[in-house]
C-alpha cells in the first residue's frame, strides 16, 4: 500500500472544498506547532479553547505556550469528560463563556480533545455570531481519523446521537500523534475501529494492510502515521465529494446505524459502551445482516470479526456489559436515525470487503428478525 506519510514520519491530508479548503496536518509535535499555524492561517486573532478535564491536564500547558509564543490571547474553557458532555446544557456553558470572553466573529475556537470536545465545538463555533472560525486538534485515534475532519458537528439529545448540530468546516485540523500514547488501551482499539471501517467502506487493500501491520500501528512510529493519513484521505475524498451527506458521503457511516442504536440502548454509559466499539460492533452487524440478505458471502463477515477480535475489540452485542433492552426497542433507536428518510430505513451494506454501498429502503422487519436471531445466538 502506498503511504501517505513522509521521511519524518509526517502526512499532510489536504480538503478539497474550495475557497473553503483546509490541511490536516498529522505528525508528532502538532500541539506545539498549534501557535504559528494558527496565526498563520488568521492573524490577529484570539481564540477560546474547548477541552475536558482529562484532556486539559495533559496538554492544555503545551498548547497554551504555543499559543503564547505566537502572540495569540487564549482562553480556556474546560468542561467534563465523557459522551454525556454533549448535550444542551454544556452547550450553551460553552457558548455563553466564549461571549464572555468578548470573542469576535473574526477570532476562533480550538477543540483540544476528542470526538465529544470536536463535535460540541464545532456546534459552538457553527452557531456563536452565526459562525466563528475554528481549529481541531484531535488528542484520540477516533477523533484524528473521523470526527475532526468533514464539518459534521453536534450533541446528543434523548432522541438518539448527533441529532442536533450543523456542518461547520475547521481551518486547520492538527493531528498530533504523540498524544495518542496517553490513551488507554481501550481508548485506542476504539479508534482504531474508524480506522479498520475506511478499509471496508472501498479500500480492500487498506483493511488487507492493517490485517498484516495492526501490531505496527499499535505501537507507534510510521504504521500509525501511515494509517492516520489513509484513512484521512479516504474521508477528505468522499467530504469533497459530498459535503452535506446527500449522498455518497453516507458510506461513512458504514456500522453507526447499528452501533449509534447500540450507544443509545447503553444510556451513553462509556463504562459498557464506547463510539469505537459500537461502530466495531456495528460493522460486524453490517457485513452479517448484508450476508442475511444474500448481498455478501457469510466468510466476509467472519474475516471482518476475526480482525477487530484479534485487536481486542468487541464484535458482538453479547460483548456489552449489562442487559440490553429488547430488539424493539433497539429497533425504535435505528428508526431515529439521521439516516432515515421519511419513515424508511436506509442501511450502509456490503457486497464484501471493501464493497460498500446504500441501500435505500430496507424493511424493517428483516432488521428487528435479524436482530432477534443475535439476541438469541
Amino acid at each position: 500500500m502506498k503511504s501517505n506519510a513522509g521521511p519524518g514520519e509526517e502526512a499532510r491530508v489536504r480538503v478539497d472544498l474550495g475557497a473553503r479548503s483546509y490541511d490536516i496536518l498529522i505528525g508528532p509535535g502538532r500541539i506545539a506547532e498549534a501557535g504559528a499555524q494558527i496565526a498563520q492561517r488568521l492573524p490577529d486573532a484570539q481564540v477560546a479553547i474547548i477541552t475536558d478535564e482529562t484532556v486539559a491536564g495533559l496538554h492544555l500547558d503545551t498548547l497554551g505556550e504555543s499559543l503564547s509564543a505566537a502572540g495569540i490571547k487564549a482562553v480556556p474553557i474546560i468542561l467534563p469528560a465523557g459522551e454525556r458532555t454533549k448535550s444542551f446544557e454544556h452547550l450553551m456553558q460553552a457558548c455563553d463563556a466564549v461571549l464572555d470572553a468578548r470573542l469576535e466573529r473574526g477570532d476562533a475556537v480550538v477543540a483540544l480533545g476528542g470526538g465529544v470536545i470536536g463535535d460540541l465545538t464545532g456546534f459552538v463555533a457553527g452557531i456563536v455570531r452565526r459562525g466563528m472560525h475554528y481549529v481541531q486538534v484531535p488528542t484520540s485515534l477516533l477523533a484524528q481519523v473521523d470526527s475532526s475532519v468533514g464539518g459534521k458537528t453536534g450533541i446528543n439529545t434523548g432522541h438518539g446521537k448527533n441529532l442536533v448540530g450543523v456542518f461547520h468546516q475547521p481551518e486547520l485540523v492538527l493531528a498530533d500523534t504523540d498524544v495518542l500514547d496517553t490513551l488507554s488501551e481501550r481508548e485506542f482499539r476504539a479508534g482504531y475501529a474508524e480506522v479498520a471501517k475506511y478499509g471496508l467502506i472501498d479500500r480492500p487493500e487498506f483493511f488487507a494492510w492493517l490485517e498484516d501491520n495492526w501490531r505496527e500501528v499499535f505501537s507507534g512510529g510510521a504504521a500509525r502515521v501511515e494509517a492516520i493519513a489513509t484513512s484521512c484521505q479516504a474521508k477528505a475524498d468522499v467530504v469533497a465529494a459530498d459535503e452535506r451527506e446527500s449522498g455518497h458521503r453516507a458510506l461513512l457511516n458504514l456500522g453507526h446505524t447499528f452501533g449509534h442504536a447500540l450507544e443509545a440502548a447503553t444510556g451513553y454509559d462509556s463504562r459498557r459502551l464506547v463510539h469505537g466499539e459500537g461502530v466495531a460492533i456495528g460493522v460486524v452487524l453490517a457485513h452479517e445482516f448484508s450476508a442475511r440478505m444474500n448481498h455478501a458471502s457469510p466468510d466476509d463477515a467472519r474475516r471482518v470479526a476475526e480482525h477487530l477480535r484479534a485487536v481486542g475489540l468487541p464484535t458482538s452485542i453479547h460483548d456489552i456489559d449489562g442487559e440490553l433492552p429488547p430488539p424493539d426497542i433497539l429497533m425504535e433507536h435505528i428508526a431515529q436515525d439521521k439516516k432515515v428518510k421519511r419513515g424508511k430505513l436506509t442501511f450502509i451494506l456490503t457486497r464484501g470487503i471493501g464493497q460498500s454501498f446504500i441501500a435505500d429502503d430496507v424493511p424493517q422487519s428483516e432488521v428487528l428478525g435479524f436482530l432477534k436471531e443475535k439476541y438469541t445466538q
